[in-house]
């Protein structure tokens, strides 16, 4: 694809100037050493080398044009967020001294972590370390391929016509759940909101018919592979385009993702052949070249735990949001006012259980996984983090979660990585329907209408999230109307699933004030509760079924002749 002046701009400011790759990283070919720099005489390895300090630098904290675009000072400006030292790219200066260091070849820079990704041989590093700017250094891959790689997949709006599960196709469900087919209905599809996907390559994404709308309306802002360090996406592993049709898939009729309006930046930071933590440091930097561009909205479906070289794995106490690199750099993406979005791992089925990095990181909305019944699928990751707090904060489906292949062809998968995608494109749309809010109030909200609001626990958080009940939360005085928000969509019970004996029946405005019988049937059609319920105008009432053993139950609520009929579980 063709780059914009603003991409090659920041892509400079990033260490990732065209004429700095070498010849064979544009090319795509194999690594080598760039003309007259020293031939390595050991194993070549890369480094995150931390600087002292950004001493010397020509930029400014009052100048945020010379190394952000206008989209991302707008971005800080609408959510009263300063522009702070961290902010400013490394010090020129010392890069010069890195660059002159022989053998020592510049991959990146980091502004947030004020340092530089360098690959070198051991002796090299020993002279970079030696540099009067240096203040440490880390390394980030040991050896080649390993063998414990693990995949986080495979396990003022204007009225459209109402979305039909016809048009959805096998994506209906999915965003029904989370109310994103109401959504689409009022008039919001994530237009204006730009979203980076952070995966391991995207092909078919310039060729399937799902993303056509995608390409043909120029939507595709930008792609980078920071395992390669070139332009090129659409190759490597098949995750990131299920990850991607998810939101961003249009084929009426086929398939209709969760923020199909929505612009996109494609980045590959995951090489699916090794795990090291350099693949952390592709996040981070990613994430900053994402600030840079002005991006909303990151979603990632990425996570960290162990490595091919178990020395150096994190244990659970490593996962208090302060210690992973991914972690420590999705915590600056939400403090500079992006809403990251993260998958929250597929560990809960084996002996780990916990969640995997980024997924601790401290303001960031980590997604776990249900399945069309609305129970939590095995093998999604569980909280707490190490520090006591809630995780993962929403859930949406993500067993037998309908995605795009390559090719065209939907087909069906399951793992947070999916569930991630589709509730951040759900949270698109919203932060379109209500601009003023900020990133942390965007989450605050959609806690606020998860399913277990009330009760949040530590296996879906605050439950499974919808647009409608978010955006009445943050609307009060001016709800969707009826015609956008039915009856049917309103009535629900929470905390599903239940595991105490409080159960709450949320009341829509068709079932308020009015006289309510409420049975409930397990799941051979016994009835094994029946109460009635007095008329009022709360938005909510306590049912008392008695005890109910472990199993799926259906709850008939009838209001005179009208009648709706929900599910629930029973842990």
């Amino acid at each position: 694809m063709v780059l914009s002046r603003l991409f090659f701009r920041l892509l400079l400011v990033a260490g990732l100037s065209p004429q700095a790759l070498p010849a064979t990283a544009r090319t795509g070919g194999p690594s080598a050493a760039a003309p007259g720099a020293a031939t390595p005489t050991g194993t070549v390895r890369k480094h995150l080398i931390y600087f002292k300090d950004k001493a010397g630098t020509p930029y400014s904290v009052t100048q945020p044009q010379a190394f952000l675009s206008a989209r991302a000072v707008q971005r800080r400006q609408r959510q009263n967020i300063a522009i702070l030292p961290r902010d400013l790219p490394v010090s020129p200066a010392y890069v010069q001294q890195l660059k002159a260091v022989p053998g020592a070849q510049l991959w990146y820079t980091s502004r947030w972590f004020n340092a530089a990704v360098v690959a070198c041989d051991s002796a090299t590093l020993q002279q970079v370390q030696a540099l009067p700017c240096v203040r440490a250094a880390r390394t980030l891959n040991r050896g080649g391929a390993g063998t414990r790689k693990r995949g986080e997949g495979d396990q003022s709006p204007t009225t459209q016509e109402r979305g039909t599960r016809s048009q959805y196709g096998k994506a209906f469900t999915q965003g029904q759940m989370l109310g994103a087919v109401q959504m689409h209905d009022a008039g919001f599809r994530g237009e204006g909101l730009q979203i980076a996907v952070f995966d391991a390559g995207f092909p078919g994404v310039d060729t399937a018919p799902a993303f056509a709308r995608l390409r043909q309306e120029q939507r595709l802002a930008s792609t980078f592979n920071f395992v390669d360090k070139n332009t090129s996406v659409y190759q490597r592993n098949n995750h990131g385009t299920h990850c991607l049709s998810t939101m961003a898939g249009n084929q009426a009729g086929v398939y209709i993702g969760t923020a199909p309006n929505a612009t996109y930046h494609l980045c590959i930071t995951e090489d699916i052949y090794s795990e090291h933590p350099v693949e952390e440091a592709n996040w981070l930097i990613a994430a900053e070249y994402a600030d840079s561009a002005g991006v909303d909205i990151i979603s990632s479906s990425l996570g960290y735990t162990t490595f091919d070289y178990p020395s150096i794995d994190y244990t659970y106490a490593d996962l208090n949001g302060r210690t992973a690199i991914s972690t420590r750099a999705a915590t600056v993406a939400a403090r500079v006012g992006m809403l990251v979005v993260n998958s929250a791992g597929n560990e809960g089925n084996n002996s780990w259980r916990y969640l995997t990095a980024p997924a601790d990181a401290d303001s960031i909305l980590t997604v776990g996984a249900v399945d069309s019944l609305l129970v939590r699928a095995s093998f999604s990751s569980r909280g707490p983090t190490a520090d006591g707090r809630i995780k993962p904060n929403l859930a949406a489906m993500g067993l037998q979660t309908a995605i795009v292949a390559p090719d065209g062809s939907v087909n069906r998968g399951s793992g947070t990585s999916y569930s991630c995608p589709v509730l951040a494109g759900m949270a698109a749309g919203f932060w379109q329907a209500n601009p003023q809010l900020t990133a942390q109030q965007v989450i605050s909200f959609l806690q606020r209408s998860g399913t277990r609001a009330i009760t949040p626990n530590d296996e879906v958080g605050y439950g499974i999230p919808n647009f409608v009940r978010a955006y009445n939360l943050a609307n009060p005085g001016t709800p969707l109307a009826a015609a956008t928000t039915s009856a049917r969509e309103d009535l629900f019970i929470y905390p599903n699933p239940v595991k105490e004996t409080e159960l709450y029946l949320q009341l829509a405005v068709g079932f308020q004030a009015v006289p309510l019988r409420v049975r409930i049937y397990d799941a051979r059609g016994a009835l094994v509760s029946e109460q009635q319920v007095a008329p009022t105008t709360a938005a909510a009432v306590r049912l008392q079924p008695g005890l109910l053993v472990k199993g799926v139950y259906t709850c008939t609520v009838s209001a005179g002749r009208e009648q709706r009929t929900i599910r629930f579980v029973k842990l």
